[in-house]
């Protein structure tokens, strides 16, 4: 039998301003497994991402993950990014590129304390056995998003943040990431939340789906997916 779905809880109650552009975010979210993020271009996305990873300072207000204070403006207390256990995979992989896939994963595990999965679980449940010896220079589109997968994984993460992680990829590159992320999501990975501006994908991953508009996130968005389409929240 799989091990349940890592399950999440994510209080907000912060906003960022960027010249005329605001993002609010207040509520209290509740998954398992992933959470599926949508909305239209220049919404916000991307910025909520960064702004749970710690990669925002000019944010104020609170955020906490699973009871743990990630961020309190009261006190001007940000804990640090490598410190939050949040991990990132963004459009572009960003691996290093002096190292093999073998030494980009060993050095996640290196500077994390513990790593739930192991190192052979997730090299097994991404398929990277084959790519361990390999530069990433040598690596498809595909090859290179399941070694960023794997590289967070290994960064004993608690949470995985994954911006349009398949956006820039061909259509068989597409299959094998989405095919790793619902391995993970079904064999005790940590909880996700995927941002994409495709519904398919996100109906097949996501467990819940939230919708952001104009800054704005609807913590008890109601809309099903083909509506928010029709509404142009995911395009």
């Amino acid at each position: 039998m799989s091990p349940p779905s890592a399950s999440c809880t994510l209080r907000l109650d912060c906003q960022l301003r960027q010249g005329d552009f605001e993002l609010t975010a207040q509520g209290e979210l509740r998954w398992h497994g992933v959470l599926g993020l949508c909305g239209p271009s220049g919404s916000g996305k991307s910025t909520l991402l960064r702004l749970l990873a710690g990669l925002e300072p000019r944010a104020s207000g609170r955020i906490e993950l699973d009871g743990d204070c990630l961020q309190d403006g009261r006190r001007r207390y940000s804990l640090a990014p490598h410190r939050r256990r949040i991990a990132y995979v963004f459009q572009d992989a960003r691996l290093f590129s002096h190292l093999s896939v073998a030494g980009n994963l060993h050095y996640a595990l290196r500077r994390a304390r513990s790593c739930g999965l192991g190192f052979d679980a997730v090299v097994e449940q991404l398929h990277l056995q084959p790519l361990l010896a390999r530069g990433v220079d040598a690596l498809s589109g595909g090859e290179t998003q399941r070694v960023a997968l794997g590289r967070a994984l290994l960064s004993a993460t608690r949470l995985l943040l994954l911006d349009e992680p398949v956006s820039a990829l061909d259509p068989q590159q597409r299959e094998s990431v989405l095919r790793a992320l619902e391995s993970l999501r079904d064999n005790g990975g940590p909880p996700m939340i995927y941002v994409s501006h495709a519904p398919a994908e996100i109906m097949r991953l996501a467990r819940r789906t939230l919708y952001i508009a104009n800054g704005r996130l609807a913590l008890a968005a109601t809309a099903t997916l083909s509506q928010a389409s029709d509404l142009g929240l995911c395009t």
